[in-house]
Parts: structure tokens; sequence; C-alpha cells
């Protein structure tokens, strides 16, 4: 086994990996609501079809973990899901029949499913446990970054060049992801270490697949990001929605200053998780990350339009700044030595995916019948519960 840190040479294509990784993971993914919706789809079936893709990557993310632990082309699980967005991506341009945009939004998440836990293994696998909170926060930082570098890239020649040039940019930044994928030596990645055996014991066993159910701290995690996202998820795109519906914003640049506002702020939020776990454990970080739901909720029912986008989408950067190291630092902590940790990311991904992939259609049939205003609020209170679980059962999760 190899238990030399990784070198700086070979952690530079992991970073950028992440930065460019960003925009290819979801190709147009951020834009569709409005591609859609400026093509006379109503925000009910928006956010069906939205749906349908993230129930099939939901359903598909634990196996993967698993099939993740067991590979030793752990680079190969990051390449080729990142051909599958760009052609799915494609697909959504040249054809906007129902059907074939939710088979495009099932390629979509189901290749997204297997990138996310992928880049976790490769980054446990080059540098353990002992660097892994670290470097963590240093990838989420480097992807935030580009997300907000391909959110404004995409916002400008989408509205100066339609939305084509939104799917260009993705297809570049996809073919540059995988030649930094690519260079990370193979060799350079501990594949045992990478799916969390124990070090100091090479003869040790992975532990059986029913860890899963038995690992309390794991599912009150899994838990309480479901809760968190069935009301989270849908925010962004009802306000997109919301303001270009009363013709206060151009698609393309609206939503891709809600994504920049957001991504910026993800940047101070993932290294500012990065020191508080450092200093004392995840459970604080993630508490902080539940509360900033219900204030947005709040912000979003009484700001509309270009006036709400910067407190709104600020919440939003705090929120998934703190959980994108939080979340797979405790589960890598908390799965340690049981040789089943991407298959742990893969279970929580999917759990929460539950919560996310019913948001979309929950939000917008919803906004149909209330109106976008007062959904706002309704989906903001889902983080207050999750924060209640997470105070209420936290002798399971404190330590960690």
């Amino acid at each position: 086994m190899n238990s030399r840190p990784a070198s700086p040479a070979r952690l530079w294509p992991l970073l950028a990996l992440n930065f460019f990784m960003a925009d290819m993971q979801s190709g147009i993914g951020p834009f569709v609501g409005v591609f859609l919706l400026e093509r006379g789809w109503t925000s009910g079936l928006i956010g069906t079809a939205l749906t349908i893709g993230n129930v099939a990557g939901m359903s598909i993310t634990t196996p993967i973990g698993g099939f993740i632990d067991a590979t030793s082309h752990k680079r190969a699980w990051v390449a080729i899901p990142g051909i599958a967005v760009v052609v799915a991506s494609a697909v959504i341009l040249i054809w906007q029949n129902f059907w074939a945009v939710a088979t495009s939004q099932i390629a979509t998440s189901v290749a997204g499913a297997a990138i996310i836990p992928a880049v976790t293994g490769i980054t446990l696998g080059l540098v353990g446990q002992r660097g892994f909170n670290r470097q963590i926060g240093r990838n989420q930082a480097f992807n935030h970054a580009g997300n907000m570098v391909g959110a404004a890239a995409s916002g400008y020649l989408g509205w100066r060049y339609g939305y084509v040039a939104v799917f260009l940019l993705a297809g570049l930044f996809g073919a540059i992801s995988i030649a930094c994928v690519l260079l990370i030596p193979d060799n350079a990645i501990d594949h045992r270490v990478a799916r969390g055996t124990k070090e100091d014991d090479p003869e040790s066993r992975p532990s059986g697949f029913t860890v899963l159910l038995k690992h309390k701290p794991l599912l009150v995690l899994a838990l309480a990001l479901a809760v968190f996202h069935l009301g989270n998820a849908a925010i962004v795109p009802l306000y997109g929605l919301a303001a270009v519906a009363e013709t206060e914003a151009n698609g393309p640049s609206f939503v891709a200053t809600t994504i920049v506002v957001a991504q910026g702020v993800m940047i101070a939020a993932s290294i500012v998780a990065m020191h508080a776990a450092e200093k004392k454990n995840y459970w604080p970080v993630l508490l902080a990350s539940f509360l900033a739901l219900p204030l947005r909720g709040v912000l979003a029912y009484a700001l509309t339009g270009w006036w709400g986008v910067l407190p709104v989408q600020i919440l939003d950067g705090v929120g998934a700044g703190l959980q994108s190291v939080a979340v797979p630092g405790m589960v890598a902590r908390s799965l340690n030595g049981t040789g089943r940790i991407n298959l742990g990311q893969g279970a929580v991904i999917t759990v929460q995916g539950i919560g996310a992939s019913l948001s979309p259609a929950f939000g917008g049939w919803i906004a149909q019948w209330i109106g976008y205003q007062s959904t706002f609020l309704l989906l903001g209170a889902f983080g207050l519960i999750a924060a209640a679980l997470w105070i209420g059962l936290q002798s399971h999760v404190k330590g960690y």
C-alpha cells in the first residue's frame, strides 16, 4: 500500500478536474427550466421532466458507489459519464419533445451520480484520511469557482449567441475535464484507501452492505439532508421562472447571475467548513447549512426579480457551500475502516436525492396553485424541520 502523501504534481490535475467538471457535470442543466419555459412549457411540466431525471439518478447512485469502491479504474467513472452529459445536453437543444427531454435528464442524472463518488474516491486514494478534510475543502473551492466562471460565461454567451453557445461551452469544459483526470497517474491512487479499508491492516476485508442500515450516523445524516433538499432544490428554478414569467429578466443572463452569486459565496463557505471541521467536527457546520434555508425562503417571498438575486443566492451559497465539504467529510470519517466509503457516499446522495428529485415537481405544481411567493415560504420551512431532526438526534452524529 502506498502511504506517501500525494505530490503537488498529482494534486493539481485533481484541482483542475474539480474546476472544469463543474460546468461539464450539469451540461445545460441550470438553463433547462427557462429554456423550456420560453418554448411554451408550463412550470408543472418542467418540474415533472426534471423530477423523472432526478429519480433515475437517485435510484442508481448507491450501486454506483459500490462499483467505485470495488474498481481500480476510477478515472473511467469520470471520463465516460462526462461524455454522456454532453450528448444528453445536445438532445435537449435539438428536440423539445417531453420524453426526449426526460430521457436526456435521466442520462445527465445517472452520469452525475457516478462523477461525484468517483472524484471523492480518487481524492481519498491520493491523500488518505489525514489529508482528506483539507483536500476536499480545496476541491470544493475549485469546483465552486469553476461553476461561477462557467455560469458567467454561459450567461454572456447565451445572451449574445443563444443556448447553442451554452452547450458548446459545456462540451469544451467536458473535454478539458477528461484530459485532467487522465493526467492523474493511475498508480498514484491507493484503491484500498480510496474505499476506506483500514490503513493499518492490509488484510482487513470490507464490511457487508448491511453496514448502511446499521450505521446510525449515516442514517441520521441522510434523513436530515433529504428533508432539507425537499425544500431547497426547487427554490432556484422557481425563482428564475418567477422572474422570467413576469418579464423582469432575460432567461440565460438571469440564471447565470443566480449561479454566479451562489457559487462565489460557496467558495468562501467551503473554506470556512474545512477550517471549522479541523477545529471541531462537522455537526455545527451542517446545522448552520440547514438554518440558511428558512431565511432564504423568507427573502424569496419578499423579493422578486433582480432585487432578490443577491440575498437569496448568498444564502443558497452558504448552505450548499458548507454541505459540499461537510457531507463527504462526515461520511468518510464515520465509515473509515469499513471499506464502504464510496458506497456510503452513494447511499447518502440517494436518500437526499429523494428530497431533491421530488422538489421540482412539488414546488412547480404548488406554485401553479398558490403562486410563487407563498411557495417559497413553504419550501423554506423544510430547513427548520431538518434542523430540528439534526438537533434532536445529535447524540448519534455530534462526534463526527
